[in-house]
């Protein structure tokens, strides 16, 4: 067997991040912010501190992204120009496992209605340099994904910058804290304060995300991004519906849209996918691959490369991105350009953390979560045409483009999922609202 997909680089500390101390496990319900937890008396940590991670593409220095494309709103703190206030854990050794995570949550829970104290010892807060005191993201995507991970420390230096230095941020990339599937149940439990999430693993449990998803349903990622402007119509109504579940959203980044990946042939008509077992991550895009004569396998990007190797699926649906950040050039053949799908990645709260912070936190958060939408749309779509496209060309890798007739087989072929998403809503009235939103912005 070949070899798998790339590990992440080793961690490395850098001048001005902060080192986390050991064993550092958030709770929420005894307040807003993370509390490092340390480890048991008279024994070490239960694997090595994390470092800061050098993210592929951006200066932890200057802040600067891909080419210049994306770039650290507002000045440098005080001359400053380290990223002071961001530490970074990518260590996969400290992920949860399922039971570990749903322990942590009932432990969580039963010790602070039992009124037990949860904050660290004194000597912990001072190793912390910030006396635990941070607003802690997680998120399962690694700094692989370089047209995505620079708009992730973007959000939390703009939001640092906009606060004064006031918020400072700890984040858990790669699935270190929460895995993908484990995100928004851990985020509603406290597990974390900031889940950074792909909306087709959401748009499941949260239906009314789905309007953007749908194959073919506008002219793609700039129309879908004016849709999703922060404080717009659409924005605001997706919020109305996932309070009721006690979710906030915070802003949205779409990505490109879906293409149809392949191993052994392109998929030129529907009927080429008759019997193919592809990936897909979420409701829509299966109910997609169905409509298309496929049959659906879910699984995360994690295990795709393995999957593909072994022929255990035989290709997938997913944006361009996912390709190279994966390494998935190496087995992949064939692309089939066409909007079958497109999904946003999303900065998710609790409805009650959210309304505990104070104006000035709502303000430095907003402002970060607007150049997250803006300019990190914008880069993610550079770094695809500077990078991903030709990397892909490289490795040998045939992307088909389809002319009109042929995309609108594909779009008859899946006008259905519509329907389906409509009486997923339950809602008439409501999904038509939303998808008019999509269509018209």
């Amino acid at each position: 067997m070949g070899p798998g997909p790339d590990p992440a680089p080793e961690p490395v500390l850098r001048q001005g991040v902060r080192r986390a101390p050991p064993r550092t496990v958030p709770d929420r319900r005894s307040g807003r912010r993370a509390r490092p937890h340390p480890g048991p008396p008279g024994r070490g940590p239960s694997h090595p501190p994390a470092a800061a991670h050098a993210v592929a593409g951006h200066d932890p220095v200057g802040g600067d992204l891909q080419h210049g494309a994306l770039r650290r709103a507002g000045p440098a703190s005080s001359g400053n120009k380290h990223r002071k206030g961001i530490m970074m854990r990518t260590t996969t050794s400290s992920t949860l496992g399922r039971r570990q995570f749903l322990t942590l949550a009932a432990v969580t829970t039963t010790l602070t209605a039992c009124g037990a104290p949860t904050t660290s010892t004194p000597a912990d807060q001072a190793d912390s340099s910030g006396g635990g005191d941070d607003v802690t993201v997680a998120t399962y995507i690694p700094p692989s994904y370089k047209d995505l991970y620079g708009a992730f420390t973007l959000l939390m230096d703009t939001a640092r910058d906009a606060s004064g230095g006031s918020m400072t941020f700890e984040m858990f990339d790669s699935g270190t804290l929460l895995a993908a599937d484990q995100l928004v149940p851990g985020l509603t439990r406290g597990v974390c304060d900031l889940a950074l999430q792909t909306s087709s693993y959401v748009s499941t449990s949260y239906p009314v995300l789905g309007c953007y998803e749908l194959p073919f349903i506008n002219d793609g990622t700039d129309q879908t991004l004016r849709a999703l402007t922060i404080d717009g119509d659409l924005f605001n109504l997706i919020n109305e519906q996932l309070a009721t579940k006690g979710l906030r959203l915070l802003g949205s980044m779409p990505t490109a849209p879906e293409y149809v990946w392949t191993m052994d042939k392109p998929v030129l008509a529907p009927e080429d996918l008759k019997g193919l077992r592809i990936r897909t991550a979420g409701n829509v895009e299966g109910e997609t691959v169905k409509a298309l004569g496929g049959s659906p396998i879910s699984m995360s990007s994690a295990e795709l490369y393995e999957a593909l190797e072994r022929g255990t699926i035989d290709g997938m649906i997913s944006y361009p991105g996912t390709v190279i950040s994966r390494d998935l050039q190496n087995v992949l053949k064939y692309g089939t350009a066409g909007h079958f799908g497109l999904y946003s990645v999303d900065i998710y709260s609790r409805l009650d953390w959210w309304e505990d912070l104070s104006d000035d936190e709502k303000s430095a958060l907003n402002e970060g979560a607007k150049a997250y939408q803006t300019e990190g749309t914008a880069a993610q779509l550079k770094v695809h045409a500077d990078d991903y496209f030709p990397a892909m060309k490289a490795a040998g890798m045939e992307i088909v483009e389809l002319d009109g007739q042929q995309e609108q087989v594909f779009r008859d072929a899946t006008s259905d999922v519509v329907d389906w998403w409509k009486a997923k809503m339950g809602d008439d009235e409501l999904a038509q609202q939303a998808l008019d939103l999509v269509q018209n912005a």
